[in-house]
């Protein structure tokens, strides 16, 4: 269906450049149109989707309608009580406009007009937010990010309740509050409003709604396309390191589309953010859609928004919970407000694929709006079909040349294995320092698992909900992820302006055999004079109960290094195949770059070929066979040193350590095995069927390995690591065995 939207041709440019005024608007005209309130009007009692979401609604603001309006002076952090008043009533506001426009009962236009009367009686006056703790201090809240959130959510209730206000409150309502409101986001905070990040999305939008709804050309014009002129300095930073402006680079609306986003719809800052400024995004395409059709905004950098919500709905596990790549809360999935939102919408002016609507199934209620009406009706006729995630490769970069996400996926039965291997560009001021970094699921359970944010948002006693500093410290630095660290030291260093510089390269992914899925990526700046290539094959054959996970990391340097590579689990250690000690006094593994916060519980070191950990949860068994060299270390850390206000997860990890290396190869295959039920007491398939994990060939042009099961089959596993290439030959001979293939990547059972 998207593909409809992106082959008819892009020619838009010449709609871009607004003139001096806008025809005067409808009302509602926004998300909500006029010709939609009588759709939704026509349909009522009809459609029960729609009818229990409104529902829902109108229970949540007659109660609010009954407790009365309270506009607090603003003071509090997020999660204190001033904050969560204000965000509490744009939300209610927006909704209490949608339905006075569906059930036509002036008490809700009543309670938006006294609320935003309040208001504007009290904006005038109000300093700058008292908590200093922000780049860019908000008024109504600690930063200008929740100002603008409100602005976006109240512009709609605004919208709505336009005709029901007479001149002269407009007015007052306009010049006291809105006008003042969208000055002070833009031309007041330009630090906050002239970026690429997801904090001008929400500013730019919000100056860009109330401009439509106003009918003030200006704003929309400012909303669109930046600031004309600010005197802020190029290459200025935020407290958070993130860049507001580089010299020459296009701010507004239409850049925060055009820079952040690959072809593909991946936006760099990664899934959590990606979906919390989804809703900006879309809902002022929508608005733009429905007022100013002829700037085709969804068909703007060929369809790219409507390509972001299928990026997005990818990037989640079986459960829709999206993968917590650089600063990312988990938990945090599909069925948030904003995905409600992006996902009708998408059907809306997506061509009505039929797969979103699994997706609004699942999500079970729908905005209040023509968008969600059109799900809503859909549902009821029984056009939904499943939205099948399959294996993909996600670029990253405006142009999809700055590296990417792959995810491989693997479906056995009920059951689905999914690999992420991150080798993108930084990810703005929310990236991470984890070039090749990965995570693994056995359906929705975090096998080997990525950290996320260090962060309690909207929870007053951490930190009042900000970023905790166990973020920069551990959550940031490359060793609290699944990647090769050099030296004890943070990818580029920890520094953000050298990593913003660079990105890892996609060397192969192939995925067109489903029993063989293969990724590879290539890092060859993230630490001077060393290069690192990482190779991932997901397996399932039927020697082994689940899929295999085959990971193979190589590294080349100019000198002699220490190499730690981290694997973060979950759950009960059942056994190991090698002598280690436990630590008789916790000490911390090392003194910074995120070291400092891993206590060093235990420690062995390899003696044989194979080094075997296998352990247990949630009911299932995970073994890791790594191929280590005798005298590499192999390190049982939990973090949690240095964290004197409990702010860091306990989690444990294994870490296999090579010292005085300068090219040097990990080699590691992971098994999902066997179940225990706690109230049978049964024991299946308890043990690895891994023999043997061997390295039979790496050098300049070839790694091969074997995995040997104990049913005496062996899996072999070849490829050329210097040429990619589909088409290319190759003759090489392994254990007195000549193969031949084409293409990069050769695999063969041996019975």
């Amino acid at each position: 269906m998207l593909s409809k939207i992106i082959n008819q041709g892009i020619a838009i440019a010449s709609c871009l450049l607004l003139s001096t005024s806008i025809m005067a608007q409808q009302h509602p005209s926004l998300v909500m149109t006029k010709k939609g309130v009588e759709k939704i009007r026509e349909n009522l009692g009809k459609v029960p989707l729609f009818d229990n979401s409104l529902s829902n609604v109108k229970e949540e603001v007659d109660q609010a309608i009954a407790d009365g309006i309270v506009v607090p002076i603003p003071k509090d952090m997020a999660g204190g009580y001033s904050h969560e008043v204000h965000k509490k009533n744009y939300l209610l506001m927006q909704k209490a406009g949608l339905l006075y426009q569906i059930l036509n009962d002036d008490s809700y236009a009543l309670y938006v007009k006294n609320m935003l009367l309040q208001y504007a009686k009290m904006y005038p006056k109000l300093p700058l937010h008292p908590q200093e703790r922000s780049y860019a201090r908000g008024k109504l809240f600690w930063q200008a990010l929740n100002d603008a959130n409100w602005l976006v959510y109240t512009s709609q209730a605004y919208d709505c309740v336009y005709d029901y206000l007479t001149k002269k409150e407009r007015a007052t309502i306009e010049k006291n509050l809105f006008k003042p409101y969208a000055d002070f986001l833009s031309i007041g905070s330009p630090q906050f409003f002239n970026r690429v990040h997801n904090h001008s999305t929400w500013g730019n939008v919000a100056v860009g709604m109330i401009g439509l709804v106003m009918d003030d050309a200006v704003l929309l014009d400012r909303a669109l396309n930046g600031l004309k002129e600010d005197n802020l300095p190029a290459g200025m930073k935020d407290n958070d390191g993130g860049l507001i402006k580089k010299e020459g680079q296009k701010t507004g609306f239409l850049a925060n589309v055009d820079e952040p986003f690959s072809p593909d719809g991946y936006y760099t800052e990664g899934p959590y953010y990606q979906r919390y400024a989804m809703y900006p995004f879309l809902v002022f395409a929508a608005a733009l859609q429905n007022s100013k059709p002829e700037i085709k905004i969804f068909e703007y950098k060929n369809a790219v928004l409507l390509k972001s919500i299928y990026a997005l709905l990818n990037l989640t596990n079986s459960e829709g919970e999206f993968f917590p790549l650089n600063d990312g809360q988990k938990g945090m999935s599909y069925y948030s407000r904003e995905l409600v939102s992006a996902v009708a919408i998408g059907y809306t002016y997506g061509g009505r694929d039929p797969e979103l609507l699994s997706i609004a199934k699942k999500q079970n209620r729908v905005e209040l709006d023509e968008n969600g009406l059109e799900v809503a009706l859909a549902v009821q006729q029984n056009l939904a079909e499943p939205l099948v995630k399959k294996s993909l490769n996600l670029s990253d970069g405006p142009d999809g040349k700055q590296g990417g996400v792959a995810i491989l996926r693997s479906r056995l039965n009920d059951d689905e294995s999914t690999v992420v291997l991150k080798y993108a560009a930084q990810g703005l001021s929310h990236g991470h320092y984890d070039k090749l970094s990965f995570s693994y699921y056995n359906n929705a359970d975090e096998v080997i698992q990525d950290y996320g944010l260090a962060r309690f948002v909207n929870i007053e006693q951490k930190n009042g909900g900000g970023y905790l500093k166990e973020n920069g410290s551990w959550a940031k630095q490359s060793i609290a992820h699944n990647t090769v660290i050099q030296n004890e030291t943070s990818h580029f260093n920890g520094d953000f302006d050298i990593g913003s510089l660079n990105h890892s390269d996609k060397y192969l992914f192939d995925v067109s055999d489903p029993n063989f899925q293969v990724v590879s990526a290539i890092e060859n700046n993230a630490y001077p004079g060393t290069s690192l290539h990482r190779t991932m094959a997901l397996i399932q054959d039927e020697s082994y109960e689940r899929p295999v996970l085959l990971d193979i990391m190589q590294i080349k340097s100019e000198q002699q290094n220490q190499y730690d590579f981290p694997y973060y689990y979950f759950g009960q250690i059942m056994s190991a195949n090698f002598k280690y000690e436990k630590s008789k006094a916790l000490m911390p593994l090392g003194d910074k770059n995120g070291y400092q916060h891993l206590w060093k519980e235990a420690s062995g070191v390899a003696t044989q070929d194979n080094s075997k950990v296998s352990w247990l949860n949630k009911g299932t068994f995970y073994s890791l066979t790594a191929a280590l060299s005798a005298g590499d270390e192999i390190i049982f850390a939990r973090l949690g040193a240095n964290d004197p206000n409990f702010n860091l997860r306990n989690d444990p990890g294994i870490i296999f350590r090579k010292k005085a290396a300068q090219n040097a190869t990990f080699v590691n295959a992971l098994e999902t095995h066997g179940s225990y039920n706690t109230v049978s007491e049964f024991t299946s398939n308890a043990y690895s069927s891994i023999i043997k994990l061997e390295k039979v060939r790496d050098d300049a042009n070839y790694i091969a390995v074997k995995i040997h099961n104990k049913d005496n089959s062996i899996l072999l596993f070849i490829m050329d690591v210097k040429d990619s290439s589909s088409s290319k030959t190759h003759q090489i001979t392994i254990d007195g065995e000549n193969y031949q293939w084409t293409g990069c990547v050769f695999h063969k059972k041996i019975k």
